[in-house]
């Protein structure tokens, strides 16, 4: 994982996959769309890091809005995007099991001039919300843990604690993945994939 500067990441990418460092990585497939979102976000005076391989823009230490590049798109993702006041229903949420994070997508540079005082709106009002403290209520519902899980984690108490001291996020990750198996086999064949992770403090998606 790209863990530089965001003048790396436009360079040499993100690092999350093989085509880090290649001319075939999806950043490159975008870069005239990224700088200008760098530019909008920038012009805010939020604190340009990059987190989890990718542009992410705070303020004093709290996380307000990301960069994110995929094959057919760019976003700009806000980390309490659903707390957004969105007239113009331009928000998307981040995907199906996305509970707080919405994004705004770009497919060209020319969009993202035409949505340039759209983009800047919601960033200043997410600055507005970060300043204001405002706390974005989760759902209340738990994501269930599946029979293959549990009866793994009544066994084996190393993985049980393991698996207690992830953060929520990290816990539902590999909930998500497991569950998403329509077979017992499959799923048990998932929570053995998982444990290493488990055992290891990170997510599904993490390295």
């Amino acid at each position: 994982m790209n863990t530089g500067d965001v003048d790396s990441y436009l360079r040499d990418g993100c690092g999350r996959c093989e085509h880090y460092q290649k001319p075939s990585c999806k950043v490159h497939l975008w870069t005239s769309v990224l700088e200008a979102l760098r530019e909008i976000a920038r012009s805010t005076g939020l604190d340009e890091e990059m987190k989890w391989g990718s542009p992410c823009y705070t303020l004093g230490g709290k996380n307000v809005v990301m960069i994110g590049a995929f094959k057919e798109r760019c976003v700009l993702s806000f980390f309490k995007g659903a707390a957004l006041v969105d007239e113009s229903g331009a928000l998307t949420a981040a995907g199906p099991n996305s509970r707080i994070a919405r994004w705004l997508e770009f497919r060209s540079h020319d969009e993202v001039l035409a949505r340039r005082s759209l983009a800047r709106g919601f960033i200043e009002q997410a600055i507005a919300l970060e300043r204001a403290g405002v706390k974005v209520a989760k759902r209340a519902e738990a994501e269930p843990v599946p029979i293959e899980l549990a009866q793994r984690l009544e066994v084996d108490s190393d993985l049980r604690r393991a698996f207690e001291a992830l953060t929520p996020g990290r816990r539902r990750s590999h909930l998500i993945h497991i569950t998403g198996a329509k077979q017992s086999e499959t799923r048990a064949r998932r929570v053995e994939r998982c444990a290493t992770s488990i055992l290891a403090g990170r997510g599904f998606n993490e390295r």
